[in-house]
């Protein structure tokens, strides 16, 4: 139960900036509560199938999603998810800390390039298939590959790095990579919490109390999204991974 309100709290702050909060979700597993880091990835994966689940159908019902490209590039990234939870497996506990922290760090970065780099480009980019249908599908499956590695191995929904993949490599608009990103994590997360769990990384009790408290609080602070200033939201954004990778470095 106190997890549960635990992720509740967070869910609703979450909800509010609009961030993931993966890396918070396996910070506050590991810190507070002395879940092992595996576990705590695993979960954390695993748990976004159900977050991400509304907000596809959302992004699908106001034709945000290039389906095509969603599918492609998110059938490799599962196959290299279940690979990557595989690899995660044999990486030591103290090493994952730093490298799923560096990880967050990174994606912090990748953030503030898709914020505040691409949002002044263009919010209205066609997508783009030079080089025909072979082109595309090598396209799809660099950042399937790349994408679904990240989440397999460091448990994090790898959004940031799923976008810019979209939007720099797919040629999507802003909009398009917003809602595609969506689908292309449903998969990867669904092979990466199977990996996880073959490997006896997921813990379906400790995975309920995430989810039913993560999904209540997104969706009650979700509700609050519009009081906030677009620059508070940005930063909030940017500032999530930060705090996270700064709790798994003390952890």
């Amino acid at each position: 139960m106190v997890i549960t309100l635990t992720m509740l709290v967070m869910g609703i702050l979450l909800g509010f900036v609009g961030a993931g909060g993966s890396g918070f979700i396996i910070a506050i597993l590991t810190v507070l509560f002395g879940v092992p880091i595996h576990t705590a990835l695993g979960t954390a994966l695993a748990a976004m199938v159900f977050t991400t689940l509304s907000g596809t159908y959302s992004h699908f019902r106001q034709g945000n999603i290039s389906v095509i490209t969603g599918v492609i590039v998110g059938g490799f990234g599962s196959f290299f998810s279940y690979i990557g939870s595989t690899l995660s497996g044999m990486i030591p506990v103290y090493s994952m800390h730093w490298l799923t922290a560096g990880m967050l760090f990174l994606s912090a970065v990748i953030l503030v390039v898709r914020l505040f780099v691409f949002q002044k480009i263009t919010s209205d980019r066609k997508t783009k298939e030079p080089g025909g249908k072979l082109y595309f599908l090598k396209r799809a499956a660099f950042v399937g590959i790349i994408t679904g590695l990240l989440s397999g191995t460091f448990g994090i929904g790898a959004a940031p790095f799923i976008q810019i993949g979209l939007l720099v490599i797919m040629g999507l608009s802003i909009k398009q990579s917003v809602g595609t990103t969506m689908l292309v994590i449903l998969p990867i997360a669904v092979a990466g919490g199977i990996g996880y769990y073959f490997q006896g990384f997921l813990d379906f009790k400790l995975l309920f109390e995430v989810v039913a408290g993560t999904m209540i609080g997104s969706y009650v602070g979700a509700k609050f999204t519009t009081l906030a200033p677009q620059p508070v939201l940005k930063s909030a954004m940017v500032l999530t991974p930060i705090v996270a990778g700064a709790l798994l470095l003390i952890s």
